[in-house]
């Protein structure tokens, strides 16, 4: 049963963006990012300086949030928070946070997985979005993680595939860095792969059983391909940077849908979502609407501002485990490794 205007404040600070949103049930009435520009320089999140940076932007994400939200801080019902997984001093500032808010305001809180949020980000009522009916797969991929699970519920998921070793995002970013591209690298290997040819070049992919996935010998092969052509032309990749990127990113979308392809066929599962932040790249977002028409899927797709990490898609977690009465006790901690 569905309780009236429950309005949860939601905090997530995993990485490197503190973000804060406030939900008035499935609804998002707001939903702050602050990112984080000092890493920029060194070609990745560094721990020490993302932790930092969150102590001097969440009091004043937190506090935004709620005004533009018009709602005071006496009028929520709740306070939702990443736990975990996630750099563990991030986690902490946010933890730490939402702790001592919900203890000032005598209001539960309300521990959140990261993966799952990404998964029931889904659920978020907006009208760009649709919401994908039980049971569905949905392919997970961020620069930490690659994951099919197979949803039954909102607190029913099982992870059937994984990554052994590197992340999608990760081999986006790594071979964005290996031909010299800013990070995040990812973001810009789908802006030139649009305009490039990605039957160009080949790359190797990774022979594993199963749905699991494997991309740390796609991201060998990209260097050892680019460290012998840069040796016969200096000039190679600027002047094959377009079809350098489409070929990369057709190689790791083939990759996933391999695995996407294999697990929908033998659950005999055809609703199908995407979600973390690689959702947001346009050519997996287009393959997976491709493959509504060849395959008969229904495809679930979230909206940019919740496939990246942002605050809503706790505060979808922290509403339903509202309503299942799913609280934390004061004694809940961050975890930066932790299981559904």
């Amino acid at each position: 049963m569905q309780a009236k205007n429950v309005f949860i404040l939601a905090i997530e600070s995993s990485c490197d963006d503190t973000s804060a949103a406030v939900m008035q049930n499935g609804t998002v009435l707001s939903n702050l990012v602050a990112g984080q520009k000092v890493h920029e320089s060194f070609g990745g999140v560094v721990p020490e300086l993302a932790s930092r940076a969150h102590q001097k932007n969440i009091v004043p994400v937190v506090h935004e949030a709620l005004k533009v939200a018009k709602i005071a801080p006496e009028s929520l019902n709740a306070i939702a928070f990443t736990s975990g997984p996630g750099l563990l001093g991030s986690l902490l500032v946010g933890t730490s946070f939402a702790k001592s808010m919900a203890m000032a305001l005598q209001i539960p809180l309300i521990d959140v997985h990261h993966m799952q949020a990404h998964v029931l980000a889904h659920f978020i009522d907006d009208d760009k979005m649709k919401k994908p009916p039980f049971p569905f797969l949905c392919l997970t991929v961020s620069g930490g993680h690659t994951q099919i699970v197979r949803v039954k519920n909102y607190f029913d998921l099982e992870i059937i595939g994984k990554t052994i070793d590197d992340a999608a995002g990760e081999a986006f970013d790594k071979a964005a860095k290996i031909m010299g591209l800013p990070y995040p690298g990812g973001p810009l290997i789908d802006k030139y792969a649009q305009q490039g040819n990605p039957l160009k070049f080949t790359f190797s992919k990774p022979n594993i059983k199963g749905y699991d996935y494997s991309f740390s010998g796609l991201k060998t092969s990209i260097l050892y391909f680019l460290q012998k052509a840069v040796k016969e032309n200096p000039d190679f990749i600027k002047d094959n940077l377009a079809d350098l990127c489409a070929s990369i990113q057709q190689t790791i979308i083939t990759i996933l849908l391999k695995k996407l392809e294999l697990a929908a066929k033998e659950t005999g599962i055809k609703h199908i979502a995407l979600a973390g932040g690689v959702s947001a790249n346009s050519g997996l977002r287009n393959a997976l609407l491709q493959r509504e028409k060849t395959l008969g899927w229904t495809a679930y797709i979230p909206n940019f501002e919740y496939t990246t990490d942002n605050a809503a898609m706790i505060g979808i977690v922290g509403y339903y485990k509202f309503l299942d009465n799913n609280f934390a006790d004061s004694n809940v901690g961050a975890q930066a490794r932790m299981s559904w």
